[in-house]
């Protein structure tokens, strides 16, 4: 299906690997042109060498100057503004369940950093451009712990993913006179990486048909899904969709 996107300028983060990569995958096929950025050398090396014609930038979206900068190379390169924002990098950090009172402070702002802070900064940074253009997309990449405890137990990429949640409502209220849509897509557990597969298998088999049997579809999603409902957030087909969590969970919501 053409969604229309063929030579609009879309910036994905986090897009070395996992959701990013899949949503970078989607969105080449659909002729977007893409900048991507992540601080995963060897994964962007590989992406590009797939998808030559990406412009790919390593970056620590973490450092907010970093973010602002990239996003300023991005407009000075396409000559204009950036017409989708997926805000993608994040994650748990490999952190793993804790009790609450061994948390680090180094952990917690660590995760907050990327999982927040970044979303917030690139924001800040794309929007001037966007209103300049009367309009555009910003679609932040969320989880099912947007909305309830997480199954990995990690209490700041909870907190983060909430926060998320409600920066995506709030910005959308913000930026609607502008022509500006805020949306969220929000993933129940895929396994798209190491971490992610060693969470599966420690929940045995009893544990894991038990999960499948709570999902409506009885299957875990790809991060195929996750990329279709991005594809489908930056399109025309959503220009009246704003301010929304999207649950891409199978029916477990």
């Amino acid at each position: 299906m053409d969604l229309g996107l063929q030579g609009r300028v879309i910036a994905v983060t986090g897009a070395a690997s996992g959701f990013g990569k899949a949503i970078v995958e989607f969105l080449s096929a659909q002729g977007a042109d893409l900048h991507v950025a992540d601080r995963d050398v060897s994964g962007l090396a590989r992406l590009t060498a797939t998808y030559p014609s990406i412009r790919a930038t390593t970056v620590d979206l973490a450092d907010r100057s970093a973010a602002a900068r990239w996003i300023a190379a991005v407009e000075s390169a396409t000559g204009g503004s950036i017409g989708v924002l997926v805000n993608n990098a994040g994650g748990s950090l490999g952190q793993v369940a804790q009790d609450p009172v061994e948390v680090s402070d180094a952990d917690w702002d660590a995760i907050l950093a990327i999982n927040l802070t970044a979303v917030f900064a690139l924001c800040r940074a794309v929007i001037p451009g966007m209103r300049k253009a009367g309009g555009g997309r910003i679609i932040n990449i969320g989880s099912r712990a947007s909305q309830h405890a997480s199954l990995a137990g990690v209490q700041a990429y909870t907190a983060a993913k909430h926060a998320i949640a409600g920066l995506t409502r709030q910005l959308a209220a913000d930026l609607g006179p502008s022509g500006i849509t805020v949306n969220c897509v929000a993933p129940a557990l895929v396994r798209t990486n190491p971490q992610r597969d060693a969470q599966w298998d420690r929940y045995g088999e009893a544990g894991q048909q038990a999960m499948l049997n709570r999902i409506a579809l009885r299957r875990l999603g790809t991060a195929d899904d996750i990329a279709h409902a991005v594809g489908f957030l930056a399109s025309d087909l959503a220009s009246y969709v704003t301010g929304v969590i999207l649950p891409v969970d199978g029916g477990v919501s």
